[in-house]
C-alpha cells in the first residue's frame, strides 16, 4: 500500500465559521477549483488560487452571520450553484457572484442546517424541519429533541423524497413527507450526516455519521428499516466529529473517507477488501476542524484536502511536495518565489504602519477626560461533553485569538483529571468549602494557545454550577465567563436499551403537577435531555450510568412519574431532587416505592471488578518505588516473581494511569458506602454509625464479606 504524504499548507484567515461552511466547486479535468466560504460575520468568498495566492473571484455580506453553505443544482447535474443560510432566510448566487435568489422562511428560529437537492430546500431549526419546494413551504416536521444536521436521500436513485435528520437523542430520524417512517439508534449524538460515495452507495440509501464523542458510522437506509453496515469505534478518545467527506486523496480509484474533528485532528481512512475503512494518514491542526473537502484546488494534477478551522483559517493538506530537489549542493530561487517574497515583505510594512497608527489613535483617546475603554468582544466555542469510556466530563473552550488563562471555580466537589494534549500550567488556589466554593484552580497557557481542552469527573448526588472564566491575550484585559450544570445523575447517559430482567426498584410519585414541570424537574436531574417538553401524553427515557453501566427508566405524564433502576441510590437521589423541587413550587408529592433487595448485590457485582482493578493498581503502584530501589541494587533480578518483574516493566505505564485516575478508589468507596446508607434509609434506619464498619470491611476487600455485611447489618 503507497504511503500517503500530505504538507500543510495555509491560504488565508476569513473570520470564525460554522460547520459544514466551506464547499468546493467541481471542477474539470486538469482544472484547479474554485473554494466557497462563509463566515460568522456574514462574509461569503468565492476564491481561486494562483500562484500560491487566494485571489477573490466575488464577496456576498449578509447581515447575519453564515450558519451553513451549500451546492445545489440540476438532479443528477452539476451543483455549480451557492446556497447560504443567514438567520432565517437563505440566499443562493451563481459561480460567478450574481444573487439569483433572495428568500426569507420566515422562521421562528434561526436555520442551523439546510441541504439543497434540485429544487426541493430542507431547512433545520433547533426543532423544527421544513421542506420547500420552489421556495413554498410543503412539509413540516417538530422533532423531539435538538436537530444537528440534514440531508436527502438522492432522487434519482429513489422514488420518495426521503430526509434525514440526525438529533441529539443519539437517533437519526428518516421522514416521508411530514411523518416519522422509523428512527435509526446510533451509539453516540450524531452531529454530521454525509451521503456516502458521490451518490449514497449503489443502491443510493448509504449515509456516513459522526458523533460529538467521536465515532464515525455508516448505515444504510431500507424503505422499512435500517442496516448498520460499520462504525468506526473511538478508541484513542479523539475529538468529536465535525465534518466528513468522500474523495479519492490515494489515486487508487475509490473513494476514500476524511474526517474532521473538534480537537484538530484531520483523518484520512481507506477501504479495505471487507469495505472497511483502514486508516491511512493523520495531521493535527491546532483548532476545531469545521469543514473538510478533498479536491485541486492549486496546482492541477495534485490532490489537496482544504480544512477550515474554527478561527477561519483556510488550509490544505497537499500532495504536492513543498520542497523541490535541485542538486547536493545548490539553491536558487525562481522568479515566481523573488516576487512572492517583496510582496510578503511589502504586506508586512504595511502592517506595521496601520498597527502603530491604531496604536497612537488609542493612546491619544485613552489620555482624554471623556474616554471610554472599548472592551472588545470575541466569540467562545465550548462544549461540556460527557465521555462514556472513562465517566469524565470533556470541556473544551475554543477562541479566535489566543488564550491568556482560565480560572475554574465549582460550587460542588470535582476532580480535575489529566490531559496529555493540555500544555497549560495549572495552580490551585486555597478555597473554603463551608463558603461553597469547592475548586479553585488556574490554567496558564503558553502563547498562541487558541484551545484548551479539560477533564472533569464529579459525584453523582452533589449538584451545582461549574464556572470558567476565559481571558485572552488582548489589551485592554477582558473576560467571558461560561457556567456549565453539573446535574445530581451526571454520569447518566442516554441509551436506547433497557432491561427488564435485572432487579429493579421503583418509586412512584403523584400530584398536582403537569408533564411541562415533571420534564423541567427531570431535565434538571439528568443530562442529554431536551430543554422543550416533548410532544405526546407519557414520556419514556432511559439512561446508564457510565460509571457502573446500572439502568434507569424513567416514565411520566401529567400527575404521575415512575422511575425504575437496578441502583438503589439512583432513586434515592431522584426522590431526594425532585421532592425537594416541587417543594419549592408549593406541589404535594405522594411517593411510594418498591425496593428489591437482590439489587443491592447485583449493584456490588457491577462496582466489583471496577474496585478490585483498582485495588491492584494501587498495590502496585505502591510497591514501584522499592522495586525499583532493589534494581539499583541488584545486577540480577531472577530471584524476583513473574509478577514484581512485571511491575518493574510497566512501572511508568501503571504510574501514568494511577495519575490520570486520581480518586478513582475514594470515588467507589463513597458509591458503596452511599449505597449502604439508602438501603436503609428507605427501611427508616439510620446506618451511619455503622460507616466506619464497612469502611474496615472495605480495607479488607472480599465480595462475599461485603454482601454479608449488607445484609446482616441492622
Amino acid at each position: 500500500m503507497m504511503e500517503l504524504n500530505l504538507s500543510r499548507v495555509d491560504y488565508l484567515q476569513v473570520g470564525v465559521t460554522s460547520q459544514k461552511s466551506t464547499k468546493l466547486f467541481p471542477g474539470a479535468v486538469g482544472k484547479t477549483q474554485r473554494i466557497v466560504v462563509g463566515d460568522q460575520d456574514g462574509l461569503l468568498q468565492c476564491l481561486q488560487m494562483k500562484k500560491g495566492d487566494a485571489q477573490v473571484i466575488f464577496k456576498a455580506v449578509s447581515p447575519k452571520g453564515i450558519t451553513r453553505v451549500e451546492l445545489g443544482g440540476p438532479v443528477g447535474g452539476a451543483r455549480e450553484r451557492v446556497f447560504l443560510s443567514t438567520g432565517s432566510e437563505i440566499k443562493g448566487f451563481t459561480k460567478k457572484g450574481k444573487n439569483f435568489l433572495s428568500f426569507d422562511t420566515n422562521l421562528s428560529e434561526p436555520i442551523q442546517s439546510m441541504f439543497v437537492e434540485g429544487a426541493d430546500l430542507f431547512t433545520c431549526g433547533n426543532y423544527v424541519y421544513n421542506h420547500y419546494k420552489d421556495c413554498k413551504d410543503t412539509n413540516y416536521f417538530l422533532s423531539a429533541d435538538k436537530i444537528s444536521d440534514v440531508l436527502c436521500l438522492p432522487m434519482e436513485k429513489n422514488d420518495d423524497i426521503t430526509p434525514v435528520l440526525a438529533c441529539q437523542d443519539r437517533v437519526l430520524r428518516v421522514l416521508q413527507d411530514a411523518e416519522l417512517l422509523y428512527e435509526v439508534e446510533v451509539p453516540g449524538p450524531p452531529v454530521v450526516l454525509q451521503l456516502y460515495g458521490k451518490e449514497a452507495g449503489e443502491e443510493g440509501n448509504e449515509i456516513l455519521y459522526g458523533t460529538s464523542d467521536g465515532r464515525v458510522g455508516l448505515v444504510q437506509i431500507g424503505r422499512f428499516a435500517p442496516s448498520h453496515r460499520w462504525e468506526l469505534p473511538n478508541e484513542k478518545r479523539n475529538g468529536g466529529v465535525l465534518s466528513l467527506d468522500n474523495f479519492d486523496i490515494t489515486a487508487d480509484g475509490v473513494l476514500d473517507l476524511i474526517v474532521g474533528r473538534d480537537d484538530g485532528l484531520v483523518e484520512i481512512y481507506s477501504y479495505d477488501e471487507a469495505e472497511e475503512p483502514v486508516q491511512r494518514f493523520n495531521h493535527t491542526l491546532s483548532e476545531s476542524v469545521t469543514s473538510v473537502q478533498g479536491g485541486c484546488v492549486a496546482t492541477p494534477g495534485y490532490d489537496e484536502i482544504v480544512c477550515t478551522t474554527y478561527a477561519g483559517w483556510v488550509s490544505t493538506l497537499t500532495s504536492e511536495p513543498l520542497i523541490k530537489e535541485r542538486g547536493p549542493d545548490t539553491f536558487s530561487l525562481t522568479a515566481e518565489g523573488k516576487d512572492k517574497i517583496v510582496g510578503l515583505r511589502q504586506e508586512l510594512d504595511n502592517l506595521q504602519v496601520k498597527v502603530s497608527s491604531e496604536r497612537e489613535k488609542y493612546q491619544q483617546s485613552a489620555g482624554s477626560k471623556t474616554a471610554i475603554s472599548a472592551v472588545s468582544g470575541f466569540n467562545i466555542n465550548d462544549k461540556f461533553v460527557l465521555n462514556r469510556e472513562d465517566a469524565s466530563y470533556t470541556l473544551s473552550l475554543e477562541l479566535q485569538l489566543p488564550i491568556d488563562n482560565v480560572l475554574l471555580q465549582s460550587d460542588v466537589p470535582i476532580d480535575l483529571l489529566d490531559v496529555e494534549k493540555n500544555s497549560a500550567v495549572v495552580s490551585y488556589s486555597a478555597c473554603n468549602p463551608e463558603e461553597g466554593n469547592y475548586l479553585l484552580a488556574t490554567y496558564r497557557c503558553q502563547a498562541n494557545t487558541t484551545r484548551l481542552e479539560l477533564k472533569i469527573r464529579s459525584i453523582e448526588g452533589q449538584y451545582g454550577t461549574l464556572q470558567a472564566y476565559v481571558t485572552p491575550r488582548v489589551q485592554p484585559k477582558t473576560c467571558q465567563v461560561k457556567q456549565y450544570n453539573i446535574k445530581p445523575l451526571s454520569l447518566h447517559q442516554r441509551t436506547h436499551v433497557f432491561d427488564d430482567n435485572r432487579p429493579l426498584n421503583t418509586v412512584k410519585l403523584t400530584g398536582q403537577f403537569s408533564l411541562a414541570e415533571m420534564h423541567s424537574w427531570v431535565s434538571f436531574c439528568l443530562p442529554e435531555l431536551p430543554e422543550r417538553t416533548p410532544p405526546g401524553e407519557t414520556i419514556t427515557f432511559h439512561f446508564m450510568s457510565t460509571f457502573l453501566d446500572t439502568l434507569l427508566e424513567c416514565v411520566y405524564s401529567k400527575g404521575e412519574a415512575v422511575f425504575r433502576s437496578d441502583n438503589i441510590s439512583t432513586i434515592s437521589i431522584l426522590k431526594d431532587v425532585l421532592t425537594k423541587e416541587a417543594t419549592k413550587k408549593k406541589i404535594r408529592l405522594d411517593i411510594s416505592y418498591d425496593i428489591n433487595d437482590e439489587s443491592i448485590a447485583y449493584t456490588l457485582n457491577l462496582i466489583h471488578p471496577r474496585l478490585e482493578y483498582q485495588l491492584l493498581l494501587a498495590k502496585k503502584v505502591q510497591l514501584i518505588d522499592a522495586l525499583k530501589e532493589l534494581q539499583v541494587h541488584e545486577e540480577d533480578l531472577t530471584f524476583m516473581s513473574p509478577e514484581y518483574r512485571q511491575i518493574l516493566e510497566e512501572a511508568d505505564a501503571l504510574q501514568a494511569e494511577f495519575k490520570r485516575q486520581p480518586c478513582h478508589l475514594e470515588r467507589l468507596y463513597g458509591m458503596i458506602t452511599d449505597l449502604y446508607i439508602d438501603k436503609f434509609k428507605f427501611k427508616g434506619v439510620n446506618v451511619k454509625g455503622k460507616v466506619p464498619a464497612l469502611l474496615e470491611v472495605l480495607d479488607n476487600y472480599d465480595l462475599q464479606t461485603l454482601v454479608e455485611f449488607f445484609n446482616t447489618s441492622a
